[in-house]
């Protein structure tokens, strides 16, 4: 049982689905760092102000000391929310007292393409891990099943292979355990 229920990570439903998005004009995405676990009062603020924004949350599950299982809705990427907007609307992204600091987004078609990616993995209920850098691997794609097409990383880890799909710009990703047999080398 969720300790709350469940932030909307993605305004509006439709955003990582807009056609623009694969055009480097303005409105254009900007990686906003957030103040120390602020991540969901931004996305509140962000909600309020009608700016466009992604936040990935993933389930964390833990156990009280008495022995039930909590979930908490964390971000993926602690500290880090995209807004799609405007100059004005990263203007009033940074007046919510929110923000540390904001990144300009060289590629945004990539980044579209990497969140939308995550957001797959997410939507299909798959336990990711969040993995803080990128490292050298087998770049692979998943063959079948609902993550079809999701492309990614092999990570060389003791125990059980792992997929890694990034978000280049962050230097950050997710991983998911798979099997061999699941992917097929690209390139």
């Amino acid at each position: 049982m969720p300790i709350l229920a469940q932030e909307i990570d993605v305004f509006p439903d439709d955003l990582l689905g807009r056609p623009e998005l694969a055009l480097e004009i303005e409105p254009c995405w900007r990686a906003l760092y957030t103040k120390a676990r602020h991540e969901k009062e931004l996305m509140r603020r962000l909600r309020g102000l009608n700016v466009p924004f992604y936040t990935p949350l993933i389930p964390k599950r833990t156990r009280s000391p008495s022995g039930r299982t909590r979930i908490a809705h964390v971000p993926l990427f602690a500290g880090y929310t995209f807004i799609y907007g405007s100059e004005c609307d990263r203007y009033r992204a940074l007046t919510t007292n929110c923000v540390s600091r904001w990144l300009q987004v060289p590629d945004g078609v990539a980044l579209t393409r990497d969140l939308r990616q995550i957001q797959q993995l997410i939507e299909s209920g798959a336990p990711l891990t969040p993995e803080a850098r990128l490292e050298p691997g087998t770049p692979v794609r998943i063959r079948s099943g609902p993550l079809a097409g999701i492309e990614g990383v092999i990570l060389k880890r003791p125990g059980p292979t792992r997929l890694f799909v990034s978000v280049n710009f962050l230097q950050q990703g997710a991983s998911l355990s798979v099997e061999d047999f699941q992917v097929e080398r690209l390139g």
